[in-house]
Order: structure tokens, then C-alpha cells, then sequence
């Protein structure tokens, strides 16, 4: 079973969840204008929707008869904070190494 940060990671390893979100970059849109311009199915987004929504990176609300779709900035801040992780020890690694190779140089 996937935990939430897979469930995100795994939600942003298919390339059309990664457009729609791009699209959604630009503010709330509803499945059909998500669908326009890409190359599948308005059924097809709403299942992209739906992983991304369980993933807690999109939220959705009623808008007469129709959904809007919005990015979740907190499922984001989420990912953020897991990614971090990986960024601070790169970060610590590299200065390791450059502290290294300037005593290398200094003897």
C-alpha cells in the first residue's frame, strides 16, 4: 500500500497528470477545458483527476454544473518537505566533498 508521499510521487510520474497540473498553474478549470487541446478523452482527465485528487495535489468544488479543479497548495507543501529531505543531504554531501578537496589542496 502506498503511503502519501508515494501516492504524490507516483501520482507526478505520468506525463499527462504533470499537463494538467501545469494547466491548473494558471487557476481553476473544469475537466473540459483541462481535456482541450490534450490528446485523450474528458473521461480520460477525469481519471487522471481522480489519482491526482486521492494524491491530495488537486481539490475540487461544485461551480453550477460542473466541477472546478485547483491545485491543493498544502499537498504540495507536503511534497515540498519530503523532497527537502533529499535536497539538505545533497546539500551536506557537496560541502563535505568541498571541504575535502580544499584541505587536499591546502597540504
Amino acid at each position: 500500500m502506498n503511503t502519501y508521499g508515494e501516492a504524490q510521487l507516483d501520482a507526478l510520474g505520468d506525463p499527462m497528470r504533470r499537463a494538467i497540473l501545469a494547466r491548473l498553474l494558471q487557476g481553476p478549470l473544469p475537466v473540459g477545458e483541462l481535456a482541450s487541446g490534450l490528446p485523450v478523452s474528458r473521461p480520460a482527465i477525469s481519471q487522471h483527476l481522480r489519482i491526482l485528487k486521492d494524491a491530495q495535489l488537486v481539490l475540487d468544488q461544485p461551480a453550477g454544473n460542473r466541477r472546478l479543479y485547483r491545485l491543493n497548495p498544502a499537498g504540495f507543501e507536503t511534497l515540498r518537505e519530503y523532497l527537502d529531505q533529499f535536497w539538505s543531504q545533497a546539500l551536506s554531501a557537496f560541502a563535505r566533498e568541498v571541504e575535502k578537496r580544499a584541505k587536499k589542496e591546502l597540504q
